[in-house]
């Protein structure tokens, strides 16, 4: 009789392989598609399709349907594009998020509904924290983290007073905070703007001018970005009071920035030159699809498609193992555009950041890696997670 269960078992189990193997997985994926800052959004979405078209467009052996979603850069909106993928959609992974605000008003619906999500850009320090979640994953790095590797160089370049300038939400304080908190020297202003519409900082750089700083430290992402670089140029403070930046000049700003954007450092966790396999492949063919290079929230998404391959194979494609699928995550097993990679225990990467400048390289101007700033850095709020067993 036993021998008959167990063969039982067996051909049931077999059966089951697949019938799986043919069910979709379906993504719902959650970005910034529209406005002054979907050029973000549509590098997230090349990417992650070209990490799927890599893997045959499929995820542990089964195939893919995704659906992507426009925040609008509203968190109201992308809190309600969160709970249609979830009650209505029926999604069973959730991806993306660029902002710290939209991803926080998010978070409720994600948590409760123990929605496996991998977020590929915000960096909220409450995620990284006391919001941290058995089912949340980071691809990218805890929000100051970078402006911390940029107060670490400014002590390198003998800086000694810093005027402090990006955007009033979540991202845009944390990001001087993190400044503040390695940077050696005296703070002597900050500035917060209204974001997403302010783009005249004239009375910001005016401010700056008057303080006299060594040095000025500004993150603005996106198009605003853009415009803060040219106000400074133009204000004439780019020949006298050096700018260190983060995540404000990158791959989708530089091509329209240009000179603009020579002699101006900032850090990064990811840069288009790093030394491996998997990095060469993703930037090449990016490169060949779609005539430029990709950027860092391109590269932190192309590695959430190569995170939920190694989930969906370590449970053969059996979603309703949510602790198998954890753990398969935790063990960061997949090869990673930035080489090695490993989480913390609070579901943020552990990794380097590297000085980062932009180089005219022939008719192009393309960021080259400097030197690495900090190794293996991890994330100062992972004590305040206490992540359920």
């Amino acid at each position: 009789m036993k021998r008959i269960l167990m063969g039982a078992v067996a051909l049931l189990a077999l059966g089951t392989a697949p019938a799986l193997a043919q069910q979709p997985l379906k993504i719902g994926f959650i970005s910034t598609f529209s406005g002054p800052v979907a050029a973000i959004g549509n590098d997230m979405r090349n990417s992650f399709e070209l990490g799927l078209d890599h893997l045959g467009r499929k995820l542990g052996g089964r195939p893919v349907e995704v659906i992507y979603e426009d925040d609008q850069l509203k968190p109201e909106v992308g809190v309600q594009k969160t709970q249609k993928l979830i009650e209505s959609d029926k999604v069973d992974f959730v991806v993306g998020y660029i902002w710290s605000n939209v991803l926080l008003a998010s978070l409720k619906p994600l948590i409760d509904s123990k929605t496996f999500t991998i977020v590929t850009n915000a960096g909220a320090s409450q995620l990284a924290g006391e919001l941290c979640s058995p089912y949340v994953f980071s691809t990218s790095w805890n929000n100051d983290q970078t402006p911390q590797a940029v107060g670490l160089y400014m002590n390198q370049k003998g800086i000694k007073t810093a005027f402090l300038i990006g955007p009033n939400y979540a991202a845009g304080k944390d990001m001087l905070e993190g400044v503040a908190a390695t940077f050696k020297g005296e703070i002597v202003g900050r500035e917060l703007t209204r974001w997403p519409d302010q783009l005249d900082f004239n009375a910001e750089l005016s401010k700056a001018r008057a303080a006299k700083p060594d040095a000025i430290f500004a993150f603005y992402p996106g198009g605003p970005g853009i415009q803060f670089i040219t106000q400074y140029a133009q204000s004439g403070l780019k020949g006298q009071i050096p700018l260190y930046t983060a995540f404000t000049i990158d791959s989708l700003s530089l091509p329209r920035l240009k000179d603009l954007a020579l002699g101006i450092p900032g850090a990064q966790q990811w840069v288009r030159d790093l030394p491996n396999d998997a990095n060469k492949r993703f930037v090449d063919d990016y490169r060949t699809r779609n005539k430029s290079d990709p950027s860092f929230y391109g590269a932190q998404t192309y590695d959430a498609v190569a995170l939920l391959d190694s989930v969906v194979k370590a449970v053969n494609g059996d979603l309703t193992k949510k602790d198998a699928m954890r753990r398969a995550a935790e063990k960061g097993d997949f090869k990673s555009v930035r080489g090695n990679f490993k989480f913390g225990p609070n579901h943020i990467p552990i990794q380097n950041f590297y000085l980062q400048e932009a180089v005219k390289d022939g008719d192009e101007y393309r960021l080259k890696t400097v030197a690495t700033i900090v190794e293996n850095d991890q994330d100062k709020h992972w004590q305040q997670c206490k992540m359920p067993n």
